[in-house]
């Protein structure tokens, strides 16, 4: 009989150790190691001596076919996995609790079924009856879904191999599964590990797609040992503020498909919303006239998206001002300060800083820097930016406007919606072409954009705002103010 082995394994990384101690020496984090049976998954008597059998080896020219997709019914979630669920693939889904996960996968659980396919809903956080609940409040009680409440692995591989093989599988989820193979309790590294290798071997044999639920830490990552995430074909994040209604879908990784696509779903009383236009909605509720904002044109994947970034700078009495940015990259945001200081001469060393995307929407590309720059001095010397204006190109280091990819695309976004002027690098106007019809501020530095900016500060000084909100341009003048 196999002699049980105790070890100690890291509930965040999976590393083991062969005894306790607070901080895992592979991820760095305190307190996430605990007890678990690690004598392995395969009994000794199993372990057979087979000899490896030869395999035919193949070349890298030649054609293979598209994977054949099944689509979701949801335009949106279809572009966010490259088409649609590929046969045999394992998507593991993670979000925040409440964000709508479980609402989203009823939608297209729903679609699917009432398209003729065969699909299973497996919960293992809530009873049968309110999963029913929820497909009655979003009026697809009708769809002919199956549903089952299991965390036994092998039960729901039994149950699933009689009769046709289902065309998707959702799992929610997979923290709450557990198999007899390993002694660990369920939602722990080992369980989890073991049940996800379970659930994809059965994909990978039978052609079924399977979404897997996964929970998510308190800093946003899904929770769990990060092999799963490197087992399956795709990861998908599905993002939002508590109190925003809007929903992001986010390729992390996608096997199958690109993963700089987003999808922009609304939060409404009967469910998740499509949005087709996101750039009309996130500039729905846009501030007219009030300095400190600016409209950035960005790209997510394929799609051209329009936000506003709000910015506030206010005067502090704190030895060390205050950095606060919701929906971009500190770091970056500290980069766009230390230039306007460095080559530009604002002075903010004095002042808080806040930074705000407006919507709920995260932006992950260097695009922004201007249209964040351009808040900031905004709000600084009280000065409002042109309501019909656009803002995009990246910040170096020594204060040059660097071009980004897919100008044309942004500028036909902006003037679908209206904009008449967009304000892009110098080095990016051979690459706008003339079609947009948007007139064209090129900037070489940042420099020039500043000053530009507290011109208007200072006419507007003139024309009775207060003197104490106003900076001229000499205030930027290096050694002043």
């Amino acid at each position: 009989m196999a002699k049980n082995t105790l070890s100690f394994v890291c509930q965040n990384c999976g590393a083991a150790y062969n005894r306790w101690q607070g901080k895992c020496e592979s991820c760095g984090e305190w307190n996430t190691l605990a007890e678990e049976d690690t004598s392995g998954s395969v009994p000794v008597s199993i372990r057979s001596k087979r000899k490896g059998r030869t395999f035919a080896l193949e070349s890298l020219a030649g054609k293979s076919p598209d994977a054949p997709r099944l689509s979701s019914g949801m335009t949106e979630l279809d572009r966010v996995t490259g088409g649609g669920f590929v046969r045999g693939s394992v998507l593991l889904v993670g979000g925040d609790p409440g964000i709508g996960k479980s609402t989203l996968l009823t939608q297209a659980t729903s679609m699917m079924a009432r398209a003729g396919h065969r699909i299973v809903y497996i919960s293992g956080e809530e009873a049968v009856a309110q999963v029913r609940l929820r497909a009655e409040r979003l009026g697809l009680s009708d769809a002919p879904v199956q549903l089952a409440a299991e965390t036994s692995v092998e039960d729901i591989v039994s149950t699933l191999s009689e009769g046709a093989v289902p065309r998707l599988i959702v799992i929610d989820s997979i923290q709450t599964m557990w198999t007899d193979t390993v002694e660990s309790a369920p939602g722990t590294v080992t369980q989890v590990r073991a049940s996800a290798q379970a659930l994809i071997r059965f994909a990978k044999k039978t052609g079924a797609a399977i979404i897997l639920v996964g929970h998510v830490t308190k800093d946003g990552q899904i929770a769990g040992p990060r092999v799963v995430e490197h087992m399956v074909d795709a990861v998908l994040s599905f993002e939002g503020e508590g109190s925003q209604q809007f929903r992001i879908l986010r390729a992390v990784k996608n096997r199958f498909g690109p993963t700089d696509e987003i999808g922009v779903f609304e939060m409404t009383g009967l469910g998740l919303r499509e949005v087709t236009n996101p750039s009309e909605l996130f500039l729905s509720e846009r501030d007219l006239g009030t300095p400190g904002t600016a409209v950035f044109a960005g790209i997510e994947g394929t799609r051209p998206v329009l936000v506003e970034l709000q910015a506030l700078v206010a005067p502090t009495s704190l030895g060390t001002p205050r950095r606060a940015v919701v929906g971009w990259d500190p770091s970056r945001l500290s980069m766009v300060l230390a230039v306007l200081e460095a080559h530009c001469g604002v002075k903010l060393s004095g002042h808080d800083v806040y930074l705000n995307v407006a919507g709920g929407l995260r932006i992950h590309e260097p695009a922004a820097d201007l249209a964040a720059a351009a808040a900031l001095v905004s709000s600084l010397v009280n000065a409002q930016l042109p309501t019909d204006a656009v803002y995009f190109g990246e910040i170096s280091l020594s204060g040059v406007v660097r071009p980004v990819a897919q100008t044309p695309a942004r500028l036909k976004e902006a003037a679908k919606l209206g904009f008449q002027r967009a304000v892009l690098p110098e080095s990016a106007r051979g690459d706008a072409g003339g079609d947009a019809g948007l007139s064209l501020n090129a900037v070489n530095s940042l420099t020039t954009l500043v000053a530009e900016i507290a011109a208007r500060g200072s006419r507007r000084g003139e024309s009775g705002a207060p003197a104490e909100k106003n900076a001229t341009p000499a205030r930027f003048r290096r050694g002043e103010g």
